[in-house]
C-alpha cells in the first residue's frame, strides 16, 4: 500500500505542476498583451524594431506577472485538484482513510514558501527590470515630441534642513540622474522647530553625484541679499541614484528591500510615507495570500465528481478569486484615503481569503 507520505508528495507534485502550467499560460497572455500595447504606444511613435519592442516587453512583463501571481495559485490549484477528482484519485485516497487536510497542507506550505521567494527575490528583480524598462523606453522615445514634459518635484532633508527641488525635465545618463531647469528652495528649522525659508538656488543643470548635487550655472538668492552667480555649486544630499529614481516612481515600482529606506527618506523629507508603508505590508502579506489561494483552490475542488456540480463549484472558486483581487485593490484605495488603517488594508484581504478557505474546507471535509 502506498504510504501517506508518498501520497502527499504525489499531490504536491501535481499541484506544483498545475501552478506551473497556470503560470505559463498567464505569462504568455501577458507577454502577448504587453507586446501589442507597446507596439501601439511606442512602435508608432519611434523608429524601433520588433526586437526592441520584444525587449521592452520582457522588461515590463515581470511587474505585471507578480500582480497576478495569486491567480496562478488559484487557477493552478483548481486545475490540479479537479483533475485528481475526475480521475477518482482523491476518492481513493479518502477511502483509504487519508484526510484531505493531510495532502492539502503540504500544498499550502509550498505556496507560503513560494510567497516568501516572490517578495524576497522576484519583486526586487521585477522592480529592477521595470526601472530598466522606463530608461530604455525613454531612450527610444527621446526624439519624440508628442508628449509635453512633466515637471519634476523632489524633496530631501534631515533634522535641520529641508530642500524642495523643482526641475523642468529629468533624464538618466550612464546611471547618473540629471535635472534641467532646476530650482532649489532651502529651508532651515528655527529654535522652535519651525521651518524658515533661507535661500533659493536657480541652476541650468543638476547632477546627482555620490552624496551631493552638482549644480551648473547657478544663481543664488538669500533673504534680504542680492543674488550671486557662480559656475558650479555642490549641495549635500542623502539620496543616491536609486533612491532618486524611486522618488519619481509610485510605491508599486520599488523593490521590497528598498521600501524601508524609501519610507525613511520620504519621512525625513517631510512627506508622508504611508503609501510606501502600505505597499510594504501588502508584500509581507503575500505568502499568506498565496496560502489562502491554495486552500481555496482545494476547498472548491473536493466535491465528488459523481455528485455533479464540480465545474460550477470550481467556477465559483474562480469568481471568488476575482472578488478577493478587487477587495484587495479597494482596501488599498480606502487606506490611501485615510478611511481605514494601513495595517488593516494590507492584511485583511489575505486574512479573509484564508479564513474563507479554511471555513469552506472544514464544511466540505468535516461536515
Amino acid at each position: 500500500m502506498i504510504g501517506t507520505g508518498r501520497l502527499e508528495r504525489y499531490v504536491l507534485q501535481r499541484n506544483l505542476a498545475g501552478v506551473g502550467a497556470a503560470l505559463a499560460v498567464i505569462s504568455a497572455v501577458i507577454l502577448l498583451i504587453q507586446f501589442v500595447d507597446l507596439s501601439r504606444t511606442v512602435g508608432v511613435r519611434a523608429e524601433v524594431s520588433i526586437g526592441e519592442i520584444f525587449e521592452l516587453t520582457l522588461l515590463q512583463a515581470p511587474s505585471v506577472i507578480q500582480v497576478l501571481l495569486p491567480f496562478v495559485f488559484l487557477f493552478g490549484g483548481i486545475g490540479a485538484f479537479v483533475n485528481l477528482n475526475r480521475r477518482s484519485e482523491l476518492v481513493a485516497m479518502r477511502a483509504a482513510g487519508v484526510s484531505a487536510w493531510r495532502f492539502i497542507l503540504p500544498s499550502a506550505a509550498a505556496a507560503f514558501v513560494l510567497g516568501v521567494v516572490a517578495i524576497a527575490a522576484l519583486n526586487p528583480l521585477a522592480s529592477m527590470m521595470n526601472s530598466r524598462f522606463e530608461l530604455r523606453r525613454a531612450q527610444l522615445m527621446e526624439n519624440y515630441l508628442g508628449d509635453t514634459p512633466k515637471d519634476v518635484w523632489l524633496r530631501q532633508g534631515d533634522a535641520r534642513d529641508q530642500i524642495v527641488i523643482h526641475a523642468k525635465t529629468r533624464d538618466t545618463v550612464a546611471g547618473v540622474v540629471r535635472l534641467r531647469g532646476v530650482s532649489l528652495f532651502i529651508y532651515q528649522k528655527n529654535a522652535k522647530g519651525l521651518l524658515e525659508f533661507k535661500r533659493r538656488l536657480e541652476a541650468t543643470e543638476a547632477r546627482l553625484m555620490p552624496g551631493f548635487w552638482q549644480l551648473r550655472d547657478v544663481r543664488e538668492a538669500a533673504v534680504g541679499k542680492s543674488s550671486v552667480r557662480s559656475e558650479s555649486l555642490s549641495i549635500r544630499s542623502p539620496l543616491d541614484t536609486e533612491a532618486a529614481m524611486e522618488s519619481f516612481s509610485n510605491p508599486e515600482a520599488i523593490g521590497f528591500w528598498r521600501l524601508p529606506s524609501a519610507i525613511r527618506l520620504t519621512e525625513q523629507a517631510g512627506f508622508s510615507g504611508d503609501g510606501y508603508r502600505l505597499r510594504f505590508h501588502q508584500l509581507l502579506a503575500t505568502p499568506m495570500l498565496f496560502t489562502a489561494m491554495s486552500i481555496l483552490a482545494a476547498a472548491f475542488s473536493l466535491r465528488l465528481a459523481r455528485l455533479g456540480g464540480l465545474a460550477g463549484l470550481a467556477g465559483a472558486g474562480v469568481a471568488l478569486g476575482f472578488i478577493m483581487f478587487f477587495f484587495n485593490q479597494f482596501s488599498g484605495a480606502l487606506a490611501k484615503a485615510d478611511i481605514i488603517p494601513l495595517f488593516a488594508a494590507a492584511w485583511s484581504p489575505a486574512l479573509v481569503a484564508l479564513l474563507s478557505g479554511l471555513a469552506l474546507l472544514v464544511y466540505t471535509e468535516d461536515g
